[in-house]
């Protein structure tokens, strides 16, 4: 597999410097935009998971564009960027399953298991947020967890029932943070500082450096009047620096 990278920290900031410039809107400085960096990319980050709501509205009503043009398939390969499987034991110390510290948003979780004759024996176990309906589950005969039928409660930590269950396997959508100039992942949130010469590009796939460059003005206070051209920047920026890199 190709390896991955982010948008670039640097052609991000240069674009907005280019538009602020262009519209005499005043300078940003490299303080600032490392300030509203992670936050526009988390932004952007939760609006593809409203986004994806909304494309299934329209693929269930049959209003979506199928294959490559599909609004869905897009927006699940950009989140495959920061899809996540790991496996959790239970330690005595607590009275469930610690969550990842990454962690933002659980895709499935199945109990540990194994394979035999090439067949998983892992249980997917039923996810529920809410206390009431968990309590309403424990007391009810019928509907009591079993191995074979798990329930988990998600809160602060992560609590299975029945409690004999040991290890999880657990599949998530964590948290944007950065990767490094070679596209290996790097837990810290993006920065661009020339003062030391530290740079970590966002992790965003790159298609989102216009997005970045819009976002980051907003919350700095900055009115980019038109988004098209931001656009179009964007990706001159992104050409001329791969042209520049060969």
């Amino acid at each position: 597999m190709a390896q991955a990278y982010g948008a670039g920290v640097q052609t991000v900031y240069n674009t907005l410097q280019d538009l602020v410039n262009k519209d005499q809107q005043g300078f940003v400085t490299e303080l600032e935009f490392n300030r509203f960096a992670p936050i526009a990319q988390l932004n952007i980050y939760n609006s593809l998971f409203d986004e994806l709501k909304d494309a299934k509205r329209l693929s269930r009503a049959g209003f979506e564009p199928g294959r490559d043009k599909s609004r869905t398939k897009r927006i699940r390969e950009d989140l495959a960027y920061f899809s996540k499987k790991t496996f959790i034991t239970k330690t005595n110390s607590v009275s469930g399953f610690l969550k990842p510290t990454d962690l933002s948003r659980i895709i499935s979780m199945t109990t540990f298991g194994s394979v035999l004759l090439d067949q998983s024996t892992r249980t997917q176990i039923e996810l529920c947020y809410d206390e009431e309906k968990i309590d309403r589950i424990l007391t009810n005969n019928l509907s009591a967890p079993s191995e074979e039928f798990p329930v988990a409660l998600i809160s602060e930590e992560i609590q299975v029932f029945p409690t004999n269950i040991k290890r999880i396997e657990l599949r998530y959508y964590k948290y944007p943070a950065s990767r490094n100039a070679d596209g290996t992942r790097n837990a810290a949130t993006p920065i661009y500082d020339t003062l030391v010469g530290t740079y970590r590009d966002f992790e965003l796939p790159e298609h989102y450096t216009s997005d970045l460059v819009y976002e980051i003005a907003k919350l700095i206070g900055v009115n980019l009047r038109d988004k098209a051209i931001v656009d179009y920047t964007g990706q001159e920026m992104i050409t001329r620096q791969k042209a520049e890199t060969f």
